[in-house]
């Protein structure tokens, strides 16, 4: 591990512009400085975008639910019971309060193949704008365009009567500030893989006197890989491995109405440990190996709570808060209602930590089915003011050719 000087001190700046900057304000960024160890400081954090309409319209949950193509991102053992051939996209301009011009793509597919399993497919795309790059010394050295990449295979199948699962792989490709050089470095596409391990457990379905009640617990733990690394000077960042689990209860009325409750809870596990070097005026970091992070990420960390800028923190006038793991998870919350499988209404609720990215917002959401086409809408209402994620919209088609 090297210290930092000026020169990859820029470049890590360059790319965290990018990622931090625009994304990290709603990925468990923190409302401070954490000191010693910390588990902010994730790249492609693209990965943990929820993909969407449907799910994102019941506050961003799935992982019980992930009934249709985008099983894929939510829990892949969620494949293992669907039928059929499906297509889904998802468009939303990313962002809007900060007019820049960025976007987000989730194009997926899932395939039955009788007797095996079900089979999936997914591109997902972040563009993040138009770039003027620049040298240590400030001087132009031309434009580029920044983005995001991932491209991805999925599997799901029945091991039991009631027990699903299922497994993932990506390729993923961060195109940050491509080309750009400080001194003798050079900063370059990042690129590296990650894997899922997922399961999907259903209660046996019981009557509460005429309605017909499911109960489904879901397990994803995605994005296990290695570290992701934008020029050639030694320095990684881990990619955001995250546990989500939850519980979804369905409550069939009549062949009707039908309404489903979810919950999910989600935890990104890395661990990045900051640490004094032998420079003055530097410091290293250094993130836990992804396996070993399945375990260190669950450990409490402190989170600079006020007064954190640097001069406050070196002269000792800032202070800090002790988060444990609960504190450090999303909580979300939300409902389906359908009419004759036809018209869904949807709603939810978001959750974290002021101390820990403090995102807090309520969603809504809409769907229709008809035939073989599908349409989703889905609508952030941030709970603070100027919120970056405030009045966000993703809207999704499916093509289901089996029903």
């Amino acid at each position: 591990m090297q210290p930092f000087n000026e020169s990859s001190r820029y470049i890590d700046m360059s790319r965290r512009f990018l990622a931090a900057a625009i994304l990290t304000v709603f990925f468990a960024s923190f409302a401070g400085q954490a000191v010693h160890a910390q588990v902010g400081g994730a790249a492609v954090v693209f990965l943990q975008i929820e993909p969407d309409s449907r799910s994102a319209g019941m506050g961003n949950t799935g992982v019980a639910l992930a009934d249709n193509a985008n099983a894929i991102f939510w829990n892949p053992a969620g494949l293992a019971r669907q039928d059929g051939t499906e297509l889904s996209l998802t468009h939303s301009n990313w962002l809007p309060e900060f007019n820049a011009g960025l976007f987000y793509e989730y194009l997926t597919a899932k395939h039955r193949v009788d007797g095996i399993g079900t089979f999936g497919g997914h591109l997902t795309y972040l563009f993040l704008g138009e770039h003027e790059g620049r040298d240590a010394q400030n001087n132009p050295t031309g434009n580029f365009k920044s983005y995001d990449l991932a491209a991805g295979a999925s599997f799901g199948t029945n091991v039991l009567q009631n027990l699903s699962l299922g497994t993932g792989i990506r390729l993923i490709y961060s195109n940050l500030a491509p080309g750009q050089t400080v001194g003798a470095q050079e900063t370059r596409a990042g690129v590296t893989v990650g894997f899922d391990l997922a399961a999907l457990y259903s209660v046996p379905r019981f009557q509460a006197g005429n309605t017909k009640v499911g109960v489904d617990l879901g397990f994803n733990l995605a994005n296990m890989g290695p570290k992701i690394q934008y020029s050639d000077q030694g320095q990684a960042d881990p990619i955001p491995q995250n546990l989500r689990f939850g519980y979804a209860v369905t409550f069939d009325f009549d062949e009707y109405n039908k309404l489903t409750l979810t919950q999910d809870f989600n935890k990104t596990l890395i661990r990045v440990h900051i640490s004094d070097s032998d420079t003055p005026g530097s410091s290293t970091r250094e993130a836990d190996p992804f396996y070993k992070a399945i375990f260190s990420g669950w450990q409490s960390t402190k989170v600079c709570a006020t007064v954190c800028t640097e001069t406050a923190i070196k002269a000792g006038e800032a202070t800090y808060e002790t988060l444990n793991a609960f504190d450090q998870m999303t909580i979300s919350m939300g409902f389906e209602y359908w009419y004759r499988d036809l018209f869904a209404i949807r709603a939810g609720y978001f959750y974290e930590s002021p101390y820990f990215g403090n995102r807090e917002f309520l969603t809504f959401g809409s769907g229709v089915r008809w035939n073989i086409i599908g349409a989703d809408f889905s609508y952030i209402y941030a709970l603070e003011e100027d919120h970056p994620l405030a009045n966000t919209m993703r809207f999704s088609l499916l093509l289901n050719f089996l029903r």
